[in-house]
Formats: C-alpha cells, sequence, structure tokens
C-alpha cells in the first residue's frame, strides 16, 4: 500500500510540475512579466469572459487582452500574435493608451506603461502626456468625422490602398 501512495504521489508531483511549465511558457508567449499577476484576461483562455471597461468620461469602452498587477501597479497587455516588426505600429500604440485611460478610468491611477506583444517581441509602452492628448484628439476626430457628410480618405500607405475594396469607385487613388 505504501509503494501505491508514493506512486500517486509522484504521479501527482509531475502533473503538477507539467501544468506549472505549461503556465509559465504560455505566460512567456503572451508577453507577461514573470512575478506579475493576471487580474484581467480577454484571450478566451480562461473560464470567466471578462466585461468590458468603459469610461462615461471619455466615451469609450474597451477590452485589453490582460491586466496584470505588478508592485501595485495594473499595466495593460494588448497581444497581437501574428504582427512582426522592428517598431510598434502606431495605431496599436494608441489602442494601448486607451486601454490605460480605461484603466485609469476603472482603477483610478493612470499605468506609467503598457505592454504590446507581437510575434517575436515585446515592447514597452510608455503611457506619456503626449500620447494621451493624441489619442484624446484622435477620439474628437472620429467623433466629428461620424457625423460628416463625406471624409476624405487617407492614402498615406500605398499597400494599403491597392488593397482597398473601394480601389475602383474611389477616384482618390495616389497609383
Amino acid at each position: 500500500m505504501p509503494v501505491c501512495f508514493a506512486a500517486l504521489v509522484l504521479l501527482a508531483l509531475g502533473g503538477a510540475l507539467g501544468f506549472w511549465s505549461l503556465a509559465r511558457r504560455q505566460r512567456a508567449r503572451a508577453g507577461l512579466p514573470p512575478g506579475a499577476r493576471v487580474t484581467y484576461a480577454d484571450t478566451g483562455a480562461w473560464e470567466r469572459v471578462a466585461q468590458p471597461l468603459f469610461s462615461r468620461r471619455y466615451a469609450l469602452t474597451g477590452k485589453p487582452d490582460y491586466i496584470v498587477e505588478n508592485a501595485g501597479n495594473k499595466i495593460p497587455v494588448e497581444v497581437k500574435p501574428n504582427r512582426v516588426a522592428p517598431a510598434p505600429y502606431h495605431s496599436d500604440v494608441l489602442q494601448l493608451v486607451a486601454y490605460g485611460l480605461l484603466l485609469e478610468e476603472t482603477f483610478g491611477a493612470p499605468p506609467a506603461y503598457g505592454l504590446l506583444k507581437y510575434r517575436d517581441v515585446v515592447f514597452e509602452i510608455d503611457l506619456t502626456k503626449d500620447l494621451r492628448a493624441e489619442l484624446l484628439a484622435t477620439l474628437n476626430a472620429l467623433r466629428r468625422d461620424a457625423t460628416a457628410r463625406d471624409v476624405a480618405r487617407s492614402h498615406t500607405e500605398p499597400q494599403r490602398c491597392r488593397g482597398c475594396g473601394f480601389r475602383a469607385t474611389c477616384g482618390q487613388t495616389t497609383e
């Protein structure tokens, strides 16, 4: 009987170590800092579905992929698993800034930085006052344009223009 019990204990320990190792690899793949505690997840890998964060003041709603707590600070984490780039896309940075704004509204303190995880790299983005001001200006422009009769399209990215579904009828193409 003691041999059987010892075998069961060893089996249980092996399983626990396997789960711990898997969890550690998943955290690393998601770009989560070691030692940080996940307090929110919207990745579908967790049992509870995360509720959206909402700011009445800015009429903004969003769901970051993760919120981690590290040394008492809440940090938004956005994961773009298929994105490969030497520097973060500015639109992704503004998305992270929006999550920072939502965390500030929800928890009362602005995060100093956020994490943006691409396929092979994690960017630590300082959530500065300048980026916050740019986000608020962008939100105001979006709201203004939402009620405009005609909004000029941006043609600053030829690759995006070539792939546009309105290319044939646009009349504003640059090529």
